[in-house]
């Protein structure tokens, strides 16, 4: 397939998963550029410093361990940083530079967290895993994603259907950043542990009408 995107059209790769979760969420951050930490990114924040050592290579009973690795995707319009990606000796596997045998990589995504129950983090992991078949010309089925609350990893099978939902995430992602296109809030549960709660005000933003409402809901007021 020819490259859809451009390096200067490349958006940051994590941000998928704030667009699943949340898409104005998404546009706060990655459109009108407003950030605001609180408790929960700061323990995820130092959970993946934990797994950064920029380019380290270590090898473990038959896997190559990779480090914060570059990552990109000229067909999803994605960039962004793997946390850790293992290389096993398979026959599947790809040849690496300076390494005998055959490799197949899978990402390996660190969360503060525990276990979600959207896609969020399914989406940002099959994202990654996307951008490594596209450098490295080879298909991966599955990756991992381990939680910092629960100590737990999880495999995740990277399906056709989990595919699609990432290509369609970050088809939209594009539309919306082309457009400087901030969407109006949707309130859930979740907008309890935001951390843009103090900046995207749900509940206000869930009272406010539209402007043409409002002076039609005036004139008819003024009405004999």
């Amino acid at each position: 397939m020819e490259p859809e995107y451009t390096a200067s059209d490349l958006l940051p790769l994590s941000g998928i998963q704030h667009f699943v979760f949340c898409r104005r969420q998404w546009a706060l951050i990655h459109v009108e550029r407003q950030w605001q930490e609180n408790a929960l990114t700061a323990e995820g924040r130092i959970l993946h410093r934990r797994a950064d050592d920029p380019f380290f290579t270590e090898k473990r009973k038959g896997k190559l361990i990779a480090r914060s690795l570059p990552v990109a995707s000229y067909l999803l319009g994605l960039s962004g940083i793997c946390d850790v990606v293992e290389f096993t000796e398979s026959p599947d596997g790809i040849r690496l530079p300076g390494r005998d045998g055959l490799w197949l990589p899978a990402p390996v995504e660190y969360k503060r967290g525990k276990e979600k129950l959207d896609h969020s983090d399914a989406s940002q992991l099959c994202a990654q895993a996307i951008c490594l078949e596209e450098m490295l010309l080879t298909e991966i089925p599955q990756g991992y994603l381990y939680y910092g609350q629960t100590r737990h990893r999880v495999t995740v099978e990277l399906t056709d259907e989990l595919r699609m939902l990432v290509r369609k995430m970050s088809a939209e992602m594009q539309q919306y950043f082309q457009r400087g296109y901030t969407p109006r809030v949707k309130t859930s549960k979740a907008c309890r542990s935001c951390s843009l709660a103090d900046l995207c005000l749900p509940n206000l933003q869930e009272k406010l009408i539209p402007a043409s409402k409002y002076i039609a809901n005036n004139l008819k007021a003024l009405e004999p």
